[in-house]
């Protein structure tokens, strides 16, 4: 009897209930200590309190720090490009489509800037995490592809320049746009300027929008 016992135990170990709420869970956790305190600073016994539950159980879903630390990546990245596809861009002009798109995503990261953090946090540790997981590369070329087929409209009705790289625009809209959450604290106290969330928002994402914009123009002949 105490035999079936412990192996009833077992089993219910091997298998926890509600397996995709567990996970759920604990990439949401992951995500805020991760984001607070980098891949390094983060802590698994912190993931653990913040879902109530353990080290072992964080294990049996993901293996390890690190592969719990991809996961997070992969999701946060997943969301981003999952909400630009509701973006509705075929019916616009490109102009208005190259300003929705900046819009989208300047909004985007003063409200997850959590997400910000984890891009910052991985580029100081030199992308090398992110370097085992090819993967993430699909996960983020539908962004690349939605500004490809926007510019190329925009070029073939004469309205954009011909020499455009969608990756250039995708990191000129990321710089510009990340540039409010990253530096908020540093650049806002020099300048004494309220920034993030904090700050004039509709200003300056227009302002990004028109500078993305001013450049997309085909330049003048000589």
């Amino acid at each position: 009897m105490a035999l079936q016992v412990r192996s009833s135990r077992s089993a219910s170990m091997r298998k926890p209930k509600e397996p995709e709420a567990n996970r759920s869970r604990i990439l949401s956790a992951a995500t805020a200590e991760f984001a607070a305190r980098g891949y390094k600073g983060a802590s698994m016994d912190a993931i653990a309190a913040r879902t109530s539950t353990t080290r072992a159980l964080i294990n049996y879903y993901f293996g390890s720090k690190e592969r719990l630390y991809l996961a997070v990546l992969e999701r946060v990245y997943a969301e981003i490009r999952d909400a630009e596809r509701g973006l509705a861009l075929d019916h616009l002009p490109p102009a208005d489509a190259i300003r929705r798109i900046v819009e989208f995503t300047y909004d985007y990261y003063v409200g997850h800037e959590s997400f910000v953090r984890l891009v910052v946090a991985e580029n100081q540790a030199k992308g090398r995490h992110m370097k085992r997981f090819p993967s993430l590369r699909t996960v983020n070329r539908p962004i690349v592809d939605m500004l490809g087929a926007v510019i190329a409209r925009g070029q073939a009705e004469g309205v954009f320049r011909p020499d455009v790289d969608p990756i250039d625009v995708h990191m000129a809209i990321a710089a510009l746009g990340m540039f409010n959450v990253t530096n908020q604290y540093t650049f806002g106290t020099l300048f004494q300027r309220e920034m993030g969330s904090k700050g004039d928002v509709p200003r300056r994402r227009r302002i990004v929008a028109d500078v993305i914009l001013r450049w997309l123009e085909p330049v003048p002949a000589v």
